[in-house]
């Protein structure tokens, strides 16, 4: 899954892909590097992020969703959001996947509109908001406490008849540095909610952090992350470089082939 942010303020390209050249030149490089969906972004949920209207958010994304619907028509694309009107339009103009941070826990429709639309849906973790979710939190046992939201979140989707389900578990997403280790290290444990897992580890801070380096510099932990959540079960790697990313894929790959 390649990372398209059409926003001014995430944490590594905010503000790189303003113009349709730009979108679509980055947009086709992914593609050409082996990316299977295009991700995008229109509102940022680095730690503290401005909040976005919903007209804003819907302004930002529209216009990119019909150009790269146009120009690269066969492509999957997934459309991050949690606000579920915001579901409604983009899969009535070509979406194919709603990748929400929240869970469904922003936005009490999200639920049942999936359920209507009958698209795939990523439900990630997330402990308070983009605001306010890296002050201080806690947990008891983290893998086990995200692993209960997931079982709790599948259960309820699959009553309403939404079975097309992928779990993020949200690195960074209110989790300390030692907490996003804990995850990785368990990441297998989740594969027992028999749905895919994605991994979304491109350049975050709990490989900043342990590198003392910046995200602009933060690729080759991104790799070394990378490859070893598909060694714990990841399916998908959502990733601004994925060029890396396929490599890690075909390296992972030859050395399960050869078990």
């Amino acid at each position: 899954m390649g990372i398209l942010n059409i926003t001014s303020d995430s944490f590594y390209d905010g503000g790189k892909h303003k113009t349709q050249k730009d979108i679509l030149f980055q947009c086709d490089k992914m593609l050409l590097e082996g990316a299977a969906i295009i991700d995008i972004g229109a509102v940022s949920t680095r730690p503290g992020a401005d909040k976005v209207s919903e007209e804003n958010e819907i302004a930002r994304l529209l216009p990119v969703l019909k150009i790269i619907r146009k120009y690269f028509s066969g492509t999957i694309i997934s459309i991050d959001t949690y606000r579920s009107s915001i579901a409604e339009i983009v899969v009535d103009n070509g979406a194919d996947i709603i990748n929400d941070i929240s869970g469904g826990n922003f936005d009490n429709r999200m639920f049942e509109t999936i359920a209507k639309l009958k698209v795939p849906y990523i439900i990630m973790h997330i402990k308070g908001t983009p605001q306010n979710m890296q002050i201080n939190p806690t947990y008891k046992n983290v893998v086990k406490e995200i692993k209960d939201f997931f079982f709790k979140k599948i259960e309820e989707l699959k009553t309403i008849g939404v079975n097309n389900i992928i779990i993020d578990p949200g690195f960074g997403f209110g989790k300390t540095v030692e907490h996003n280790y804990q995850i990785l290290s368990h990441l297998d444990t989740f594969k027992s909610l028999g749905v895919p897992v994605l991994a979304g580890l491109s350049r975050k801070s709990m490989i900043n952090k342990v590198l003392n380096t910046k995200p602009k510099d933060a690729l080759n932990g991104t790799t070394v992350l990378n490859t070893i959540a598909l060694l714990k079960g990841a399916d998908i790697l959502r990733v601004h470089d994925v060029k890396e990313a396929i490599e890690a894929i075909k390296i992972v790959s030859e050395l399960n082939e050869s078990d």
